[in-house]
Order: C-alpha cells, then sequence, then structure tokens
C-alpha cells in the first residue's frame, strides 16, 4: 500500500511539473549494464523527474539481459511512473556502411561483447526495431513511442528512411546534450562531467546518458545524475517528458 501510495504521489509531483514546465530539457537514457539502472530510477523519483528511455536487449552485470523477465518488474515500475519509451533496436546494431545492393552493413555489439558483422535490408531492420518494442509491451502492457535512437548515433539516409517507413523518427541529443558517461573516468572524472554539463546545458536539450558504461571505472550515476538534476532546476530550468518536444511529441503521442 505504501510503495503504491508513493508511487502515485511521485507521477502527480511528474504531472504537476510538466504542467509548469516553461523551460525545459529532455533527459534520456540508453540501456547498459544496467548496475546503475536501480539507481538512476530512484533520482528520477525523489527529484520528480520525467525521463525517456531507448531499450536495447544489452548484456547485464547479472548474467542477463536488460530486456529479460529479472528486468521485467523494473521496466513495469518506470512505465507505470509516466516515463517514455523508444527502440534502441533489438541486438544494439551500430550503422557501419550502406551497400550497393541496398542493405545495410552493421556492427552488432553491446558491452563487452565480441562484435559481430552483418547486413540487414530495411524491412529487416523495421523487425530490429519493432522487436524491442513488442518485448516492451509484453513486459508492461503500454506500448512504446513510435521513436528510436540508432546505437552510437550512427546514421545514414538510407538507415532513417528505412525506419521512417516503417513509422519510426530517429531522437539523437544535441551537442551541450552529451553528457559524457561513456567517456574514460582517467580523462573527464565524474566532477569534469557535472561541471561541464552545468555550464553548457541550455533549454530545449535532448540529453543523453546510459544505464550503466562497462568501461567506466567511476560510474556516471547516481553521483552525476542528482547533483545535475538539482543544478539546472536551480538554473531555472525543468525537466519535461519527450512527448512534449516540439518535434517528437507526435511521434510518442500517434494511436
Amino acid at each position: 500500500m505504501r510503495r503504491a501510495l508513493a508511487a502515485l504521489v511521485a507521477v502527480v509531483g511528474m504531472a504537476t511539473a510538466h504542467a509548469a514546465c516553461q523551460r525545459p530539457v529532455y533527459l534520456t537514457f540508453d540501456t547498459g549494464h544496467m548496475g546503475v539502472a536501480p539507481l538512476v530510477a530512484q533520482v528520477l523519483q525523489e527529484e520528480g523527474v520525467s525521463a525517456t528511455f531507448f531499450l536495447a536487449d544489452e548484456p547485464t552485470q547479472d548474467g542477463g539481459s536488460s530486456l529479460d523477465e529479472r528486468w521485467a518488474p523494473w521496466w513495469r515500475r518506470l512505465a507505470s511512473q509516466g516515463h517514455d519509451f523508444g527502440s534502441h533496436t533489438w541486438a544494439h546494431d551500430i550503422w557501419v556502411a550502406d551497400l550497393p545492393d541496398g542493405r545495410m552493413r552493421f556492427k552488432t555489439q553491446a558491452g563487452r561483447q565480441v562484435p559481430r558483422f552483418r547486413t540487414l535490408d530495411a524491412a529487416e531492420y523495421c523487425t530490429e526495431l519493432k522487436r524491442s518494442a513488442e518485448r516492451f509491451e509484453a513486459m508492461t502492457g503500454r506500448r512504446m513511442g513510435r521513436v528510436f535512437r540508432a546505437p552510437g548515433g550512427k546514421t545514414s539516409p538510407r538507415l532513417l528512411a528505412a525506419a521512417q517507413a516503417c513509422g519510426y523518427t530517429h531522437v539523437g541529443w544535441t551537442p551541450a546534450g552529451f553528457l559524457g558517461d561513456e567517456l574514460p573516468s582517467e580523462s573527464h572524472p565524474n566532477a569534469m562531467l557535472l561541471d561541464q554539463a552545468l555550464r553548457r546545458v541550455r533549454e530545449g536539450d535532448v540529453l543523453l546518458a546510459h544505464l550503466g558504461i562497462w568501461s567506466r571505472r567511476d560510474p556516471w550515476a547516481p553521483s552525476v545524475l542528482k547533483p545535475l538534476v538539482q543544478g539546472l532546476k536551480a538554473r531555472g530550468l525543468c525537466f519535461a517528458p519527450l512527448r512534449e518536444h516540439p518535434r517528437f511529441g507526435p511521434a510518442l503521442t500517434a494511436p
């Protein structure tokens, strides 16, 4: 009962904050090793922040994958709290090249996986986008928005046309919105990344972080996430769901 009440309060708080959001930024997360995922969710709930999550079935620190049954309850909780969701492809397919025969070449790799290369045509790429959406709906009972983020942000006109043909809009990030959690801790410590983001992020920016980066020694979340959220709020910025973004909203709210 207490948990249900707390979740309700959080959702109401998010709705109130969004209604008054005049200088929005849009916080997004891609899947990763999921080691920091519970802490990320905790910060978002404590701060009344809505975010958008882009889902791929990536290897996790617990030996499973980010969209397996062990993580299904976690995704259900996020869905009940009013966050937005999009596809990150199923297998984390990173675009490499467009081929002369009309297909596309991808490096399929997530985390510490050994990369493998494969080719997909437009229909097969669409299937990869939809597979994450279908899994999300099976876990949560909720439909995923028709948005996606290409792994690594790597796209081509052909890839974008293939996604558009099956109803998907690509969501990248703004330059200042690259929060740097993919970078080495040795050259980009958390304090540096926090200071940089607090100075550079502006109204309208789409922010990018991950639910765990294998190569980073000092986890970015939640040690940077919480002070970043609080610091941007202190600057008069607020966190709006991506469905309120003027460009991406239609793809998230379409029936």
